[in-house]
């Protein structure tokens, strides 16, 4: 199928430094079930939006301004593979659309760099787009390869859903749109004890008070193995660093932290090795 849309892909910062073969399995399941990907050339920080905006909303806005209005140059939406890039950049085309004042004041700022933004631009998250436009039932008729030998904990993070007013994308409390992208390639979904917590990364907890973010992390990884969890899958590479790499210095625990993406890639066979799972410091051995 084809949806007759172009998407700019939106990297963001921690997967194409960190985590490359979130990329890669977005790249390859986008080709396989026929969402067209270009490039956003140029693209900056979305910015971060529990730092940046925390210190200076009007920075915070001119600086995702200019990458919407790189895309609506290129006559394509934005398509995030990031919660807090998909936080931001939505956030940020919220209020421009709904403010003439605000939308003249950046376009102020983005004229300096030959820019100007017209509100015509669509952010998407992955997740998102596959749930509504792909639906579930298309992921399971693309599976080549049922994922049923896998026990997973799904981890949404705060901003996918939220805030759930103006997303509106799911019940933000009992959300079921990743349940069914995973349980469409065969894998067994987990329920586990608070399953919406935060991963304890987000807005510079982990760079500020990193005691406090082990501390939340490890709570949800206990809650994950208690449920019998094998795999964390999530849609957000820095809830991806902070699961893997809290699993350096915490005893007790070798969950795997597999991207949506990425699970989606093997379960319509691309081969492991090229889904960088491996290069993990918790590997997944599949």
């Amino acid at each position: 199928m084809s949806l007759n849309k172009k998407y700019a892909l939106f990297l963001g910062c921690v997967a194409p430094a960190r985590y490359p073969g979130i990329e890669a399995a977005t790249r390859e399941v986008c080709k396989t079930i026929g969402i067209d990907l270009v490039e956003l050339e140029g693209a900056g920080c979305c910015p971060a939006p529990g730092v940046i905006k925390s210190f200076d909303e009007d920075t915070w806005l001119a600086i995702a301004a200019r990458n919407l209005a790189l895309a609506e140059k290129q006559g394509a939406d934005i398509l995030t593979i990031c919660n807090g890039c998909y936080g931001s950049l939505y956030d940020a085309a919220h209020v421009l659309n709904g403010n003439p004042e605000r939308l003249r004041a950046v376009n102020k700022i983005l004229s300096e760099v030959g820019l100007e933004y017209n509100g015509g631009t669509v952010v998407r998250h992955f997740a998102e787009l596959l749930y509504k436009d792909i639906t579930p039932e298309n992921v399971k008729v693309n599976t080549k390869r049922s994922l049923e030998d896998m026990k997973v904990a799904v981890h949404y993070g705060c901003h996918f859903l939220k805030p759930s007013k103006i997303k509106d994308l799911d019940d933000p409390e009992r959300p079921r749109i990743l349940d069914d992208l995973v349980e469409a390639t065969g894998a067994v979904n987990l329920n586990y004890r608070d399953k919406q917590m935060c991963c304890g990364a987000g807005g510079g907890v982990r760079s500020g008070n990193p005691e406090l973010a082990t501390e939340f992390t490890e709570s949800k990884l206990k809650s994950m193995k208690e449920a019998g969890a094998q795999y964390i899958i999530d849609v957000c590479p820095f809830c991806h660093l902070q699961f893997d790499r809290t699993q350096k210095d915490v005893k007790g625990y070798d969950l795997p932290v597999i991207h949506l993406a990425q699970l989606l890639g093997l379960a319509f066979g691309m081969p492991a090795n090229k889904l960088g799972l491996d290069i993990q410091e918790v590997p997944a051995k599949l």
